[in-house]
């Protein structure tokens, strides 16, 4: 979009399955989808940054990055320049055992994965909205996905059509002023540096609350990025973190590791 004001980069960490073994092993038991915002007067940076990470970590020059083929101590860095940059970031964080109706998502292929970018987007324009300064482009937001080759954008686009003409406004609250389903697109990982830190921030988030076979979660790179969530009146509780399906504090009832975030995202 020529005259947009920002450029949104999706991506997402964990998977769409509901085969929860006892050991730990099968699906992942949670699903993450984050999007890095950026203005596009500052997107030119996030390549310089991304350039400046390869340097660091001995990578070759445009090698993609991908964080969960990098090791911890190759994580931490990596995290720390991303929190330098100009960026906001809003994560879904989805705990899927919590899901009251999981055939329903079983039943329709990527489901999850709309419902997701619905909260997802419905946030990102209220974060486009508020923070957009007058002369810089007609404040819409250019929204990228990483590119999945299993699923049809065009299938998502069409969702995102439907829900501006037939949703009922109260219940579907993305400004659509900021977001035309018309300038959503999905791009190669490997193309654009805004959706390999998509990737890093989605993943950060994703080891802070899905628990590994040992029963242990890292929680390092969230903590790292946590200022850099989209707060309004400074909560992040339900804008820059969004919880699924239910509330936190239930969620975390159930799943006391992620108290992590109680005192962190709400000052």
């Amino acid at each position: 979009m020529k005259d947009g004001s920002f450029r949104v980069y999706i991506d997402e960490s964990g998977d769409e399955g509901f085969v929860f073994n006892p050991d730990g092993s099968g699906s992942s038991r949670w699903l993450v989808l984050s999007a890095v915002v950026v203005r596009k007067k500052n997107d030119l940076a996030l390549v310089r940054m991304l350039e400046n990470v390869r340097a660091l970590l001995g990578k070759a020059h445009k090698k993609e990055l991908h964080f969960r083929e990098l090791k911890h101590e190759q994580r931490v860095p990596y995290v720390k320049q991303i929190a330098s940059a100009q960026i906001k970031t809003v994560s879904i964080l989805i705990h899927k055992p919590s899901l009251r109706d999981p055939e329903k998502f079983q039943s329709e292929k990527f489901l999850l994965y709309r419902y997701a970018s619905r909260y997802l987007l419905e946030r990102v324009s209220w974060l486009c909205r508020d923070k957009h300064n007058p002369g810089e482009g007609n404040g819409r937001a250019d929204v990228i996905f990483s590119n999945r080759s299993i699923m049809s954008y065009k299938d998502l686009t069409d969702y995102l059509q439907m829900l501006r003409t037939k949703s009922d406004p109260m219940k579907v609250r993305i400004d659509w002023n900021v977001i035309d389903p018309e300038s959503v697109s999905a791009v190669d990982h490997a193309k654009l540096a805004g959706l390999q830190i998509a990737d890093a921030v989605a993943s950060s988030f994703y080891y802070a609350v899905n628990l590994n076979r040992y029963g242990e979660i890292e929680d390092k790179y969230a903590r790292v990025l946590l200022p850099h969530c989209y707060r309004h009146k400074n909560v992040a509780l339900g804008y820059g973190l969004k919880f699924w399906p239910e509330e936190f504090q239930k969620l975390k009832s159930a799943n006391p590791h992620i108290a992590i975030f109680a005192d962190k995202v709400n000052s």
